[in-house]
């Protein structure tokens, strides 16, 4: 049976560094697996690229899917955006993302 997981590593807020094997097989997003793993990620409106309290810094170089339009908006009025911002609800767990590395943003007080 082929493997279903990949591993990613999450940088909280406090510099604290935990590779995960993450599903690719449950159609979650990021921001998803972060509530999962009880990380402190509020994804207020529910992954709909609307809040941006699930921003977080791309660190690997990790070949993502290109930022839609309404990711590109939404980071344009968030906070402590920097060039390697995405929103969490916007990187889908999928197999070509093995390796990925993350860092939470800061939260929003």
């Amino acid at each position: 049976m082929e493997n279903l997981n990949v591993k990613i590593t999450i940088i909280d807020r406090e510099g604290n560094s935990q590779t995960y094997e993450a599903p690719t097989d449950m159609n979650m997003n990021l921001m998803e697996f972060c509530r999962a793993v009880e990380l402190d990620v509020k994804g207020e409106c529910g992954g709909m690229a609307m809040c941006a309290t699930c921003q977080v810094y791309v660190e690997s170089n990790t070949d993502l899917t290109e930022k839609t339009e309404s990711e590109i908006e939404m980071l344009d009025q968030a906070f402590y955006v920097k060039e390697n911002s995405r929103l969490g609800c916007q990187i889908h767990l999928h197999e070509n993302i093995g390796g990925l590395i993350v860092r939470l943003a800061p939260e929003i007080d």
